[in-house]
């Protein structure tokens, strides 16, 4: 069966043909690891998890890199505004390399709650400046470069084809980036490869180059590092939309120069999730985090969920009133499942063209540029199918949570024997504890509850539980 996706660069669904038959190179921006991750990021990621699972259910191979940003992105992808780490480390008291490591492993986390697979290899830009050094040196060495006040430019003029990503013309595209005059560029477009002359002149990350003492520019760690471990030619190179017409436009301008021909075969590209009239964003502070939706009550697998109801390319608006609706339907979902296996029967019958008629059914929705809602459809299916066995359909539930990943076997945690009201009393004593700055007793309260396998979580809004 052939799997096809939307492919940015042709505006259509095409057929999903490999560089190397079978084996799947796939290329994701990660995360700039100088805050949490929003949940409108984590859905990208999301996105992206079910495109590598609903590949490796098709039967391929893939080897999956995702960058991780922990120096040289700006504010503004045109090279403008101020220095994300350091924004981080001013605002935290810490250094930069304090910064990166807790972000980088928050931000993990937040997937590992998501069932987010943690990619083949994921690689620091900062442990990979000699790579970025030698692709200028080659870009140098080619024309494609040019020097201004102590910085190294990509001269876009020297590339043809540089508006075929984003399909717009160069006056589109410098109008819609709001670009800051920089009188050091031939070409407002131009982007910095390396940074030996910015406003930041006490920068910590600074490294020796060819150039002077300074530091890469964002674009360029994404182009490095991916050949690095993927090659020149990659299958599928994958991100938000917003990185479309500037990050990923530059990203395939000096890789193509660098390489001399095609880099990448499939551009996909996951659309936002909107909040209150606008798309999430942390340079505002108006942005929700997988802790927040805990706090909330929510399980981060309530936010996956949620998040598959909807296409990728399409945006999803979010509010608490969806993401519980979503979780009502969760829940209702996983109680017919479980329903399912306490009536398992080792004896069922287990008929293979059964299983096989359900599994193609299921590939060919995911292998439509990841049909999920219609292969949640499918899952219904297999649900009210009466000429189904109890064990043929847990197989198929099994089989189809290998793409989900939602855990829809997994038996809900049991509140019947839980003293809630005794809970309840003991964090209400707790807060008085704390209100009176008797913290002593107020750890005390949440031992007793981590003995009793509560865990509790405070925020501004005030504190809720859940079992661990």
């Amino acid at each position: 069966m052939s799997f096809y996706v939307y492919n940015t660069i042709t505006r259509k669904k095409d057929e999903f043909i490999p560089v190397v038959p079978g084996k799947v190179g796939m290329y994701t921006c990660g995360p700039t690891v100088y805050n949490y991750a929003h949940i409108g990021n984590l859905r990208t990621y999301i996105f992206e998890d079910v495109l590598k699972k609903s590949l490796e259910y098709a039967g391929y191979k893939v080897k999956h890199v995702m960058n991780v940003t922990d120096v040289g992105h700006l504010q503004s992808d045109g090279d403008e505004g101020e220095d994300k780490m350091a924004l981080g480390a001013s605002r935290e008291k810490k250094t930069v390399w304090e910064i990166a490591k807790f972000y980088e492993e928050a931000f993990l986390d937040d997937c590992k709650k998501l069932n987010v697979k943690r990619p083949n290899v994921v690689c620091r830009a900062t442990e990979h400046i000699k790579e970025m050094i030698n692709f200028i040196e080659v870009l140098e060495k080619k024309g494609y470069t040019y020097q201004s006040n102590g910085n190294v430019y990509f001269e876009i003029d020297k590339f043809k084809d540089y508006t075929k990503l984003a399909n717009l013309s160069i006056e589109e595209l410098e109008a819609g980036s709001r670009i800051e005059v920089d009188p050091n560029k031939k070409n407002p477009l131009d982007f910095v490869l390396w940074f030996t002359n910015s406003k930041f002149k006490n920068q910590i990350m600074q490294w020796e180059s060819p150039w002077g003492r300074g530091f890469p520019g964002w674009h360029l760690e994404c182009s490095t590092m991916s050949m690095k471990y993927l090659g020149d030619r990659i299958d599928i190179h994958c991100g938000g939309i917003d990185h479309i017409p500037v990050h990923h436009t530059n990203e395939i301008a000096q890789s193509e120069a660098y390489s001399g021909k095609k880099w990448v075969n499939y551009w996909m590209h996951g659309e936002f999730l909107v909040l209150d009239g606008g798309k999430m964003s942390k340079s505002t502070g108006d942005f929700l985090t997988v802790k927040r939706l805990e706090e909330e009550g929510f399980s981060p697998l309530d936010y996956r969920y949620f998040c598959l109801q909807s296409r990728y390319r399409k945006q999803l608006i979010f509010s608490f009133e969806n993401l519980d609706a979503a979780r009502k339907s969760f829940k209702a979902l996983k109680k017919r499942i479980a329903t399912i296996l306490e009536n398992v029967c080792e004896n069922d019958r287990f008929n293979n063209e059964n299983i096989n008629i359900y599994n193609e059914k299921f590939k060919k929705q995911i292998s439509d540029d990841l049909n999920i809602p219609n292969a949640f459809t499918v899952l219904l299916d297999v649900l009210k199918d009466e000429n189904l066995t109890n064990l043929e359909k847990k197989f198929l539930i099994e089989d189809f949570d290998k793409v989900l990943s939602l855990e829809l076997t997994s038996v809900e945690k049991d509140l019947s024997n839980i003293d809630v009201e005794s809970i309840e009393n003991l964090i209400k004593e707790r807060n008085e504890a704390r209100s009176s700055k008797n913290y002593a007793r107020a750890d005390e309260i949440r031992d007793q509850l981590l003995k009793m396998n509560i865990e509790i979580l405070d925020s501004k809004e005030g504190t809720t539980w859940r079992l661990k």
